[in-house]
């Protein structure tokens, strides 16, 4: 690094990947730094560089290097970002660390985890912490990997629903043909059997009988029609179901075809009626069998659950978003990393999704094509939710008959965020209402929204950072959640 690109790096100012210390007696500091870089995205830490910009430098000699290797020296597991000098005026120097994050191990400094949050080193929270010690084993260890419970056999699967997902997989070219077909040649071809065991993952494709409810509790479904708005409504209808992965697809997909209203007009010069369903069907199945797929399993009440309202469809899944993937990452191309792969293979082979992260983006053109809103993802309460609203009709045409189902102002972040306030709040307590864990991420998506919307104001407006700062809603977010409850 030369003296014009330490500019530049200074000139951006601290942030999530820039640190400044004035000298190296702020070594340990640094340190700490350092390690929440591991942990993050890398970036670059400046010995001789005041809070104010200023590059004033240090006098360097070999034992000031060696003082910053000790120090990060209590970094575990070992880490050796770049060292280097860069000389000043006057027999002074400036010292950049540049660290290379990203690798997803968990660093801990003299046995502390730390995380950069903006500008700011924090100790990592324990939440998430041990969300990326499961991520860092989950390639070899995982529930869907895991063998059968014992006394569990092939005799516990459903046969001829391997059969189907074998025919499906040939005539769309995701199997090749084959004359073997027992079941556990089958199985075997599918990834389902290793060394010679039988893996959890054919129990939630496969699993069948009154024996394995016992020992799988969690391969279920949740269906609900609420009659309101949320869920302190009565229920119209209320199912659950057990069984195996394409059971349970089956079942929610017929509830929904039960439940969901279809909209219907008479266009002039058409003998057959147009009909509109509030929710397209293609995106359900979708968002369905992505739940069953992306869903944590190792819970032992988790299930998949569908809830639909008088105004918006929710569909849940047990379990969070991995792998660096956020609900904005959802709307635009992203990369496939289904948390269960095995399970998400045989989806695949048989029909049921698609590879390389193009479900929900599909998900989005189908609602868009009838007349949906786009879909909202977000994590709340140790789930993932897709929240579908309804399909807005073209507007009635002269000599048309037209049906148009009633509407609600949209289920979006910041009107989540008003349901969610009781009285003057802080931002912890609004976070945590919502079951958000991501600081940014609710900053951005919900808690800015809301204010640019004159939906919520600051109790102090005029000290923005203050700790007894505390939110409440506006005569205007009133009036909308009012609207809401009509």
């Amino acid at each position: 690094m030369n003296f014009e690109e330490l500019q530049n790096i200074v000139a951006g100012g601290e942030g999530e990947q820039v640190e400044f210390k004035t000298s190296t007696g702020q070594r340990t500091s640094a340190a700490k730094t350092v390690c929440a870089m591991l942990n993050g995205l890398g970036g670059f830490v400046v010995f001789g560089v005041t809070d104010k910009r200023e590059i004033v430098g240090q006098q360097v000699v070999a034992k000031t290097l060696e003082d910053i290797a000790a120090e990060l020296r209590r970094i575990e597991p070992p880490a050796f970002p770049d060292i280097e000098t860069i000389s000043l005026k006057k027999d002074m120097s400036a010292i950049v660390l540049t660290v290379h994050g990203g690798s997803g191990v968990p660093y801990a400094f003299n046995g502390r985890v730390y995380l950069r949050y903006g500008p700011t080193t924090i100790v990592m929270p324990r939440d998430e912490y041990e969300r990326r010690l499961v991520e860092q084993l989950h390639a070899t260890r995982r529930w869907e990997n895991e063998p059968v419970a014992d006394g569990v056999s092939i005799k516990d699967l459903d046969v001829e629903e391997i059969q189907i997902t074998l025919d499906n997989a040939i005539r769309l070219g995701r199997l090749e043909a084959t004359d073997r077909r027992d079941t556990a040649s089958i199985l075997h071809g599918l990834e389902l059997i290793r060394e010679g065991k039988l893996l959890n993952a054919a129990i939630a494709l496969y699993g069948k009988g009154n024996q394995l409810k016992t020992l799988y509790p969690q391969m279920g479904v949740r269906l609900a029609r609420f009659r309101g708005k949320n869920r302190l409504s009565d229920f119209a209808d209320n199912r659950q179901y057990w069984g195996h992965a394409f059971a349970l697809l089956r079942r929610a997909e017929s509830f929904l075809m039960d439940h969901v209203p279809i909209a219907g007009r008479v266009v002039p010069g058409k003998m057959i009626r147009e009909d509109q369903p509030w929710y397209p069907p293609r995106a359900t199945r979708e968002a369905l069998a992505n739940a069953l797929c992306h869903r944590d399993y190792i819970i032992p009440g988790g299930a998949v659950a569908v809830a639909m309202y008088d105004d918006h469809l929710e569909i849940t899944n047990p379990g969070a978003l991995h792998f660096g993937i956020t609900p904005e990452k959802l709307t635009k191309p992203h990369e496939s990393k289904p948390w269960n792969p095995i399970i998400a293979n045989v989806f695949y082979r048989a029909g049921i999704i698609e590879r390389w992260g193009s479900g929900t983006l599909n998900i989005i053109d189908w609602c868009t094509e009838n007349g949906n809103p786009i879909p909202a993802w977000q994590e709340q309460a140790g789930s993932v939710y897709v929240t579908f609203l309804p399909a807005a009709l073209p507007a009635t045409q002269r000599g048309a008959e037209q049906v148009t189902p009633e509407v609600t102002p949209e289920v979006t972040p910041e009107v989540r965020l008003l349901m969610a306030m009781t009285g003057e709040m802080t931002r912890q307590e609004l976070q945590k209402n919502l079951g958000l864990k991501d600081d940014e991420h609710f900053r951005r998506t919900y808690l800015l929204k809301a204010i640019e919307g004159g939906l919520i104001e600051m109790t102090i407006p005029d000290k923005p950072r203050s700790s007894k700062q505390r939110y409440r809603l506006t005569k205007k977010g009133r009036k909308m959640l009012k609207g809401r409850e009509k």
